[in-house]
């Protein structure tokens, strides 16, 4: 998993009918036909499919993502309580994909959260107001955010610092690249220990 510090990447903001989509659940993000896979690579193709799409299958030119401004943002901004729904993985593996590393939301369904957070992806809570305002200053496309992960900030083109938290153990994964089996193995040397001490002192349990 690639570490995740600093981010300097301009922004796609989800809106719909003037406001910022919430309850943007994960068959919306990747519906259920592009589940058949395991692989990583190409699950941008389903990314947001029912909203990019047209009945004919051609490509939604009023999609966010299909404009030129917005085909390589870095970062996402969306509604309140972004990812509910189904858990799956393949969720933040097509934001990944697309090549989005950061979503900002006011809020998220719990498992996405999770999910992002071991997928390299950073979601970042900020409030409804705040949200809008970075939505706003995203409509001028091609404009500049910073995001600091280490300082925990976001930087918006108006040059306004807007500070977020978010769980130490995400944070420590985010920042040191680690999934969560790296993060176990981070701790083999007291694993080893341990498994020799256990050997040592009840050694009738390692002849199973």
């Amino acid at each position: 998993m690639k570490a995740f510090t600093q981010l300097r990447a301009t922004a796609a903001a989800l809106i719909d009918q003037g406001k910022l989509m919430a309850n943007v659940d994960t068959d919306m993000i990747i519906p259920k036909q592009f589940l058949k896979t395991t692989e990583r690579e190409g699950l941008s193709e389903g990314l947001f499919y029912d909203l990019k799409t047209r009945a004919d299958g051609s490509p939604d030119p009023d999609f966010v993502l299909n404009k030129a401004a917005y085909r390589a943002a870095g970062i996402l901004i969306a509604g309140d309580n972004f990812g509910c729904g189904s858990s799956r993985e393949h969720a933040p593996w097509a934001l990944e994909d697309q090549g989005i590393s950061c979503i900002i939301a006011p809020s998220y369904a719990d498992i996405f959260y999770n999910n992002c957070g071991k997928n390299g992806i950073l979601a970042i809570a900020l409030p409804q107001s705040t949200c809008d305002a970075l939505a706003e200053q995203a409509g001028g496309g091609n404009m500049v955010f910073e995001i600091d992960l280490e300082a925990q900030t976001v930087t918006g083109p108006d040059g306004d610092v807007h500070r977020f938290e978010i769980d130490p153990g995400v944070r420590d994964k985010l920042l040191g690249g680690m999934d969560d089996i790296a993060m176990s193995l981070a701790s083999e040397p007291e694993i080893s220990a341990y498994e020799q001490q256990r050997r040592a002192h009840r050694p009738w349990l390692a002849e199973r």
